[in-house]
């Protein structure tokens, strides 16, 4: 079968074509650092504990009726494990999963190509599903809810349109910005949930798990001692195990205990609030050189020499969270407990000056 492309060029869809497609499955000889610590399954899954009891009932109703899941949509700010999630969700339905990233499907050829090669009940798990180009958002409209794709034949006057049938798949989500997200597009996923940051006792649970998974000798003082500059955020805990285990097999006996932990932390310059020096540097920017803001976004990505999306999606996040940042209509300003944390005062006509 051929199909017209955007650029009007043929495309088949044969078996080749479909092999190009990867399929990344969860298996337990996977050497990659990120999957290795991956949970399998949701007794191994830390946190996020009212999400994974709907998801529990929603697997076990769809095992009782042999039918696929429906479709989800995760979405909150990165490192939270909602690729962790959907590996999880497909291995207690005992099904493949697929996946691939938004910016990847960039042609229509791409997200038929996958589309096509899906199984029966198999998962299709797409990253940063906000940024899909209107073409591939539209081929999916179909699928997701009718299964079938929507596909011409032949050229100029012998031009055809087929309804191509697929089997019944599960489309699982992943955005850190839901708000950009079409309403038809959103208004499609049955599930739709909010990934929340973990506490510093979750954390330090996520801890001691990679840690033994790692052969790191860790006490319970020291993975509150890593918890607590995690910024919520497994990814981030996991990343600095790694490096405190480094810290303490050169330094020290090769044990994590809270003292190693705080000094092997201070020498990366992530304080006790978990901020790195990119974020200390925007909010003394905006305290010293202007006033505590409010300031534009551009400015401030100008002025220290960042990109505004990594700003607005790696900074800002933990930032906000934490009440050290705020946005308002004019831009963004501290507060008080900023000016605390770093060490200002102020004074009633909101100059400042360091201690």
């Amino acid at each position: 079968m051929s199909i017209i492309s955007d650029d009007n060029d043929f495309i088949n869809i044969s078996d080749e074509k479909q092999k190009t497609v990867v399929k990344a499955e969860i298996c337990d000889c996977d050497k990659n650092f990120e999957n290795c610590i991956r949970p399998k399954s949701f007794d191994t899954y830390i946190g996020q504990s009212a999400l994974k009891d709907t998801l529990k009932i929603t697997i076990e109703a769809a095992k009782k009726r042999e039918q696929p899941l429906d479709h989800l949509l995760f979405y909150g700010p990165p490192g939270l494990g909602k690729t962790t999630l959907a590996g999880v969700i497909a291995q207690e339905m005992g099904v493949d999963i697929k996946i691939t990233s938004a910016p990847a499907l960039e042609r229509p050829r791409d997200i038929i190509g996958i589309l096509m090669s899906l199984q029966g009940g198999e998962i299709l798990f797409i990253d940063e599903i906000h940024r899909l180009n209107k073409v591939a958002e539209e081929i999916l409209y179909p699928a997701m809810e009718d299964f079938y794709l929507d596909m011409t034949t032949g050229k100029s006057q012998t031009v055809k349109t087929l309804r191509v049938p697929l089997p019944k798949f599960t489309l699982i989500g992943a955005t850190t910005k839901a708000g950009e997200l079409s309403g038809p597009l959103r208004d499609r996923f049955g599930i739709i949930h909010r990934l929340e940051f973990y506490t510093e006792k979750e954390l330090s649970q996520v801890i001691k798990r990679t840690a033994g998974i790692l052969n790191i000798e860790i006490d319970e003082k020291g993975a509150l001692a890593i918890a607590r500059r995690s910024r919520g955020t497994p990814r981030i805990a996991n990343r600095l195990v790694k490096r405190v285990s480094d810290f303490a097999l050169v330094k020290y006996n090769g044990k994590i205990t809270e003292p190693v932990a705080d000094e092997s932390l201070d020498i990366l310059k992530i304080d006790e609030f978990g901020l790195d020096t990119t974020d200390r540097n925007l909010l003394k920017l905006i305290i010293e050189k202007y006033d505590g803001g409010p300031v534009g976004i551009e400015t401030i990505a100008a002025a220290i020499g960042e990109d505004v999306r990594t700003i607005e999606d790696v900074c800002e996040p933990f930032l906000l969270q934490v009440g050290l940042l705020q946005r308002t209509p004019r831009g963004r300003k501290v507060s008080p407990a900023t000016y605390r944390h770093l060490g200002y005062k102020t004074t009633n006509s909101n100059q400042q000056s360091l201690f």
